[in-house]
């Protein structure tokens, strides 16, 4: 990848990513918002249910963490061969993987709702909801690596357009089987979760067409569950890691999350909605950081670590700036934004005293969206998880208690703890790039492909 057209390229990565992003977090608001319509509780258990399948969809993180750096190492190594093999590996890792999540999710809904302290009156809208979601797991699971490989070959924008068939045909269903349309039953929130799992089994079949002409890819009947070990392992190499970080962040924000539903289904709704506004508002963040990594991967693969490290500064700045002015942009505007979800006016007062410490949020947060991909994309895993383990134990998981719930600081205190943790991890993040303690890292990756690059004479 020539370091000349890298603002190009990074551009032509950042917008077909943003507004991927940016269509799955407006069908979330979506969902939430028809949801609420019904009523609080059943935003909140909408709200809930969402936590505990994203929890359950951190085992697919095992594969997913390192599958994008893998190919990208290849590919930049001009290894298509190996790319590919790399690819046909992690679909029959997703076929278990997400199997596993999907039989998680059907059979350990009640308990896993209770360990969230579920409110009694939301806990009947909360389980038949996730029990019906457990099968859209495991498309969501192939569909997730398929799209990965595409993003590592550069097909960012075929990936949107899977992304808007699948989100389009959701929303179209969605609507008669929550609400009984012509001859569709009402369902209600399991009808969401029924026309969820059919725009899955579009977006996977959509996925394969893909594969096959575009990355030349078909797969064959044992690629969907054979585990072929040479080239999981160099996937797991840098997912293992990745995903560790991942679950421990999770299991410390469920923790979180426990302690809203401690203070009643207000707070809990309260935070669902505030949550799904800040969704729009890291997009940017976390587009950028799928990017870098992306980026750095080919650059790594190629030996090119001083340009790496140029797009991972100028990334951050530009992305840190961003990340301020958008969360100060739905700070003012609040009350019109929480109007979309409840019209409960403690809710409304609340959750934009939440959006205000949003602003002092998102710029630490950035730090990590930015810094941990480029570090995994490195070959750098290992570091985040053993740096971030401590602050996502005492500071997310135990300040969200302590502060929300023992201090009596309610919301607000859960929502200093997120701040403090992002920003805590951020700049340990930061001072680690910046030391250039990544690269022997990065040379050991570079150096495990150099065997297999041809050389010409």
């Amino acid at each position: 990848m020539s370091t000349s057209h890298l603002p190009l390229r990074m551009r032509g990565l950042v917008w077909p990513l943003l507004a991927e992003l940016g269509l799955a977090m407006a069908i979330g608001v979506a969902g939430t918002a028809l949801a609420a319509r019904a009523s609080d509780a059943a935003g909140a258990a909408f709200a809930i249910a969402s936590q505990v399948t994203a929890m359950l969809f951190l085992l697919f993180r095992i594969i997913g963490a390192g599958v994008s750096v893998v190919v990208t190492q290849k590919l930049g190594a001009q290894q298509i061969d190996a790319a590919q093999r790399v690819a046909r590996a992690v679909v029959g890792a997703s076929s278990w993987l997400g199997a596993l999540t999907a039989l998680s999710g059907w059979l350990a809904a009640e308990p896993l709702l209770r360990l969230l302290n579920t409110p009694a009156e939301v806990m009947p809208l909360a389980l038949p909801l996730l029990q019906t979601l457990a099968l859209a797991m495991l498309f969501d699971a192939w569909n997730a690596a398929m799209a990965s490989v595409m993003r590592a070959h550069l097909r960012t924008r075929d990936t949107l357009l899977v992304l808007v068939a699948m989100h389009m045909s959701h929303l179209l269903l969605a609507l008669p089987l929550m609400f009984g349309w012509g001859v569709f039953p009402a369902l209600g929130l399991p009808g969401y979760a029924l026309a969820l799992t059919i725009s899955r089994m579009l977006g996977l079949a959509l996925h394969l067409l893909l594969w096959r002409y575009q990355l030349g890819i078909s797969l064959r009947a044992g690629d969907w569950w054979q585990l072929p070990k040479a080239e999981l392992a160099a996937v797991l190499h840098i997912g293992l890691p990745g995903a560790a970080e991942n679950i421990a962040w999770r299991l410390a924000f469920m923790v979180s999350v426990a302690a809203a539903a401690q203070l009643g289904a207000t707070a809990l709704a309260t935070q669902a909605y505030v949550l799904q506004v800040m969704a729009g508002v890291m997009m940017y963040s976390i587009a950028s950081g799928l990017t870098v990594e992306i980026i750095v991967g080919y650059l790594i693969g190629a030996g090119q670590l001083r340009a790496a490290h140029q797009v991972v500064r100028r990334t951050l700045l530009r992305s840190v700036l961003v990340a301020l002015l958008i969360a100060a942009l739905a700070a003012l505007l609040a009350q019109p934004l929480l109007r979309w979800f409840s019209s409960d006016a403690q809710i409304i007062a609340s959750g934009s005293v939440l959006l205000w410490l949003t602003v002092l949020l998102e710029p630490g947060r950035t730090f990590n969206l930015v810094v941990i991909n480029a570090l995994r994309a490195a070959g750098d895993a290992r570091f985040p998880v053993m740096a971030g383990a401590l602050s996502m134990l005492l500071v997310l998981a135990g300040g969200s208690w302590l502060l929300g719930v023992v201090l009596g600081w309610g919301l607000p205190g859960v929502w200093l703890a997120y701040a403090a943790d992002e920003w805590i991890r951020g700049l340990i993040m930061w001072r680690r790039w910046q030391a250039l303690a990544w690269v022997p890292h990065a040379r050991h990756a570079r150096k495990q492909l150099q065997p297999l690059v041809v050389v010409e004479g």
